[in-house]
């Protein structure tokens, strides 16, 4: 069954079948949220959205940053699990840390995150050594674990409640709750294929060999608590009234993000609004657009800012090494440069 699936991908890969359906299904997530977005924004009054964004409580705008800061700590075990997964034990955490960070930040806001924060880290890890390809496989692992852990917050919290995502795909609870049971049962089975025996995927030097059971544990585990931490930061922008509970917003929250992520729009800008406004129907529009706006300026804009700062001194600090090891270079030991051919010469002509 799994070679029939190697074909079939490898067969739709040749004839571009799925880059054109990821375009289709791009351009039919950004048209659909727009025309959600025009009919729900529609009436808003920005001064009172300005009003709600004044009137929120410095100790929530506080506990929502406080919770981004430690979702993007946790993004940095991403790249630290991955790096020592293809086994590159000799790169240090605060590089880890600094790929991770940086590329996120920059591929969340400016959008086509895996070729954004792709080029990020590569630019990172070459310096430590590492070819594209390592790169490459550091992408794909790090993006397995977001992706699992998704899979494990959405099932089990769809699970417990599937009215919260009924309210986004506009199905019946029973069937979403038998989506979500589908989901958990695929991840169970998952987890079990990688710990019955060492497994890969990719071939000749771009194979990765997947993590094995306890550390695909592992990763679900950091995946939950990364979601964990946004979401928690979003509850604290959200209204008060009515108090939905942490579970419904923490579902339409990693809901919104996913259809962000299928969009590839920077930010998933205008699809994660449309889909949270959808969600959170219930609460004052104002109120919501005012929190959502206040995570977005925590979540996007600030940890961009900090690592473009970060990238840009990184580079002068690289550009002034370099051109002090250009000056010392020469004049450290002038004479080895003509020693070596002078000395082939002597031997050369005295026959040695």
């Amino acid at each position: 069954m799994l070679e029939a699936i190697r074909r079939a991908t490898s067969f739709l890969r040749q004839k571009q079948v799925l880059h054109k359906l990821g375009v289709l299904i791009s351009i039919t997530v950004i048209a659909v949220a727009c025309y959600v977005l025009y009919h729900m924004l529609r009436g808003i009054d920005a001064n009172e959205v300005i009003d709600a964004i004044k009137g929120t409580e410095p100790r929530r705008i506080a506990l929502a940053a406080l919770f981004v800061a430690a979702g993007y700590f946790t993004l940095t075990f991403y790249d630290w699990f991955a790096v020592h997964a293809i086994g590159q034990h000799h790169i240090p955490y605060r590089i880890n840390a600094l790929a991770a960070f940086t590329s996120y930040s920059i591929g969340h806001n400016v959008g086509a995150s895996v070729f954004t924060g792709g080029a990020v880290r590569y630019r990172i890890y070459s310096a430590w050594g590492l070819n594209a390809i390592d790169v490459a496989k550091i992408c794909f692992l790090a993006g397995l674990t977001f992706w699992l852990g998704n899979a494990a917050v959405l099932g089990l919290g769809i699970a417990y409640h599937p009215e919260a995502a009924a309210s986004i795909d506009q199905l019946p609870a029973w069937l979403n709750r038998v989506a979500a049971f589908g989901i958990i049962i695929a991840l169970v089975g998952y987890v079990a294929w990688v710990w019955a025996q060492p497994r890969s995927v990719g071939r000749g030097p771009w194979t990765v060999t997947l993590p094995g059971g306890p550390l695909t544990l592992l990763q679900i585990a950091i995946g939950i608590v990364d979601l964990g931490f946004c979401a928690l930061a979003m509850y604290m922008l959200v209204p008060d009234e009515p108090d939905i509970g942490f579970i419904v917003v923490a579902v339409i929250f990693v809901s919104a993000t996913l259809l962000g992520f299928a969009s590839h729009s920077p930010g998933g800008l205008g699809v994660f609004d449309a889909a949270m406004l959808v969600g959170l129907w219930q609460m004052d529009r104002e109120d919501l657009l005012a929190g959502m706006l206040l995570f977005r300026v925590l979540y996007y804009i600030g940890p961009f800012v900090i690592s473009v700062i970060l990238l840009t001194l990184r580079e002068i600090i690289i550009g002034a090494r370099s051109k002090r090891l250009r000056h010392l270079a020469p004049a450290a030991d002038p004479e080895p440069r003509h020693e070596a051919p002078v000395y082939v010469r002597e031997r050369g002509d005295t026959g040695a």
